[in-house]
């Protein structure tokens, strides 16, 4: 978080007096105009403004940072005036990896204030580009449930005596569902194109579009991309508008999808939603 706080304070007090709800602060840090000898050495004195500073920062969570090379931050370019440090900086609380700055002075240009300079160490992160799943309506979906409903038919429960035989029983139940997924499943790979409505009959009208370059089969593959994102979303609309509360949450949802337009009318009595060019 960047705070300037001008000579009134303002920020200080508006921070104070507000509730702000700001979570997860790694720094906050900038030119917070008070002097005190907490953090500099050549002041003699010391200001109640600090010890709000430091009841704001406390807060958010951060500590007050000092730098791992001691030298002032403003310098004045009015020799009435002498250098001072008023430029701090606060560290997340309890980080054996953020606990300290370096002042750079010879970095500050044509500004009256030095840099600061802080190294923020990230992680490597593997991102999953690929998932297994059974697409809707497809062949794979229908395969898995027929053999999930012969696991079911089959399925022997005379031999229940007691809580192991019961046990025994669910873990195979388990391992067979399991054996059957992953017979059907297929490897999908995400990509910032993945729609959740897409389906097998929308592969194949675009496959085959590809292969004629026929216009009516590029026409055939737009009304079937428009009846399935069709079906799609009016069975979403029905089942979240079924729920408690279920209007709120439908325009939420409909407002992440970025659909094109919405609005609520009123029919029979009843607030609805309406949602065009789907």
């Amino acid at each position: 978080m960047n705070v300037y706080s001008n000579l009134s304070h303002s920020a200080l007090k508006y921070l104070k007096n507000t509730e702000v709800n700001i979570w997860n602060l790694l720094i906050i840090t900038d030119d917070f105009n008070i002097h005190d000898s907490l953090w500099d050495s050549s002041y003699p004195h010391h200001s109640s403004i600090s010890d709000n500073l430091l009841i704001i920062a406390n807060l958010f969570n951060p500590d007050l940072s000092f730098p791992t090379n001691y030298i002032l931050t403003r310098y004045s370019d009015n020799k009435n005036n002498s250098n001072s440090v008023i430029d701090l900086m606060f560290l997340r609380s309890g980080s054996s990896k953020l606990d300290n700055h370096i002042i750079h002075l010879e970095w500050h240009l044509s500004s009256d204030h030095a840099s600061f300079i802080i190294i923020i160490p990230i992680f490597e992160e593997h991102i999953i580009s690929s998932k297994c799943s059974i697409s809707k309506g497809s062949e794979e979906e229908e395969a898995f449930i027929k053999n999930v409903s012969w696991v079911y038919k089959n399925l022997n429960m005379s031999n229940i005596l007691d809580s192991l035989s019961l046990d025994n029983l669910v873990n195979d139940l388990t391992q067979k569902i399991k054996r059957a997924w992953d017979k059907h499943l297929k490897m999908v790979k995400i990509t910032k194109h993945s729609k959740s409505w897409w389906n097998n009959k929308c592969s194949h009208g675009l496959e085959t579009y590809r292969t004629t370059k026929s216009l009516n089969d590029w026409k055939a593959f737009r009304r079937t991309v428009k009846f399935t994102k069709r079906t799609f979303f009016d069975l979403k609309i029905q089942k979240i508008a079924n729920k408690k509360q279920g209007l709120w949450e439908l325009i939420n949802w409909v407002n992440k999808q970025k659909l094109p337009a919405i609005k609520t009318i009123k029919y029979n009595n009843q607030l609805c939603l309406e949602v065009h060019d789907l």
